[in-house]
C-alpha cells in the first residue's frame, strides 16, 4: 500500500512518555501538516521516522509502503524513500554541498553503476536556480556558516535532489522572513507528485497558505486529537490551542 503508516505509536525519552498512542496515515499524492503546542510530541514523531536513537519506541509500528520502518538503520529509510527536513539543520565542516549530495545520490545507484556527473550537476544548479540560491554554495560546506534562510534553502534543496517517496518537514518554516518563507514553499510545491507524500510539521497556519495542505491534524499530549481540512489551521489560528484543549476536555476525548 503507498502510504505512511502510523499505528498506536507510543515512543519514550530517558523515561519521560512523550508519544502516548499516536495513530497517522499520509498516502503518496497528498500533504498532510500536523499543529500543535510546544511539547505535544511533533518534533519526537518527526526524530523518530527518522531513526533517532534517543528515543524509545515501546509499542505500536510504523509501515512505509508495508514495509517495517522501525526495523530500518537510519541509512536504510533514507535509501528507502524518506527524508527529513529538520528544525535545526545540523552544520557537517569539511564537506561540501556538491560532495555530501553526489555521495547521497551515489548509494542509491544500483550495485556498480556510477553517477554521471554532468547530469548531477546540471540538475543541481537548475534547483540552486529556482530556489534562489548561488551556486557557490556548491564549493561550501554543507550548512557551516549558513543563515537561518541559507540552511532552509539548502534543506530543500536536498529534497529536490533526493526525490524521495515521502518527506517530513519539521518547522522548516521557522526562523523564515516572508521571503525566504516564499522561495521554501516554492520548491516544496515543485515537488508535489502522486508518487509522494509530504508531512509538515508546523506551529502556524502561515506556512500553510504557501504549502496548502490535504489534511490537517491536531496533536495534543502525544496524540492526533482532531482532523479536518485546510480551515482547521485558520480555525487553530484565530482561536489557539487552549481552545483546542477545551473542545477536547468537553469532548471527553
Amino acid at each position: 500500500m503507498s502510504t505512511l503508516s502510523i499505528h498506536n505509536l507510543h515512543a519514550s525519552i530517558e523515561g519521560q512518555s512523550i508519544l502516548k498512542g499516536l495513530d497517522l496515515e499520509v498516502p503518496k499524492g497528498e500533504v498532510h501538516a500536523i499543529m500543535g503546542p510546544n511539547g505535544s510530541g511533533k518534533s519526537t514523531l518527526a526524530k523518530i521516522l527518522a531513526g533517532n536513537e534517543d528515543y524509545e519506541v515501546t509499542e505500536g509500528d510504523v509501515l512505509m509502503d508495508g514495509e517495517n520502518l522501525l526495523e530500518m538503520e537510519v541509512d536504510e529509510r533514507s535509501r528507502a524513500g524518506l527524508f527529513l527536513a529538520f528544525q535545526y539543520p545540523n552544520e557537517i565542516p569539511g564537506v561540501s554541498n556538491a560532495n555530501f549530495l553526489r555521495a547521497a545520490l551515489q548509494a542509491r545507484q544500483p550495485d556498480g553503476a556510477e553517477l554521471d556527473a554532468v547530469a548531477f550537476y546540471k540538475q543541481m544548479y537548475a534547483r540552486m536556480d529556482e530556489l534562489d540560491m548561488d551556486r557557490k554554495f556548491t564549493a561550501r560546506a554543507v550548512n557551516e556558516g549558513f543563515s537561518g534562510g541559507e540552511k532552509k534553502r539548502n534543506e530543500i534543496l536536498q529534497l529536490m535532489m533526493l526525490e524521495p517517496k515521502y518527506a517530513v518537514l519539521d518547522e522548516t518554516d521557522s526562523g523564515l522572513d516572508i521571503d525566504a518563507l516564499k522561495v521554501v514553499a516554492r520548491g516544496v510545491n515543485s515537488m508535489r507528485s502522486p508518487e509522494r507524500g509530504f508531512l509538515v510539521i508546523t506551529h502556524y497556519q502561515r506556512l500553510l497558505e504557501y504549502i496548502v495542505p490535504d489534511k490537517v491534524h491536531v496533536m495534543i499530549d502525544g496524540r492526533i486529537r482532531r482532523s479536518g481540512g485546510r480551515e482547521l489551521a485558520l480555525e487553530l489560528e484565530e482561536k489557539g490551542y487552549d481552545w483546542a484543549r477545551e473542545e477536547l476536555a468537553g469532548a471527553g476525548a
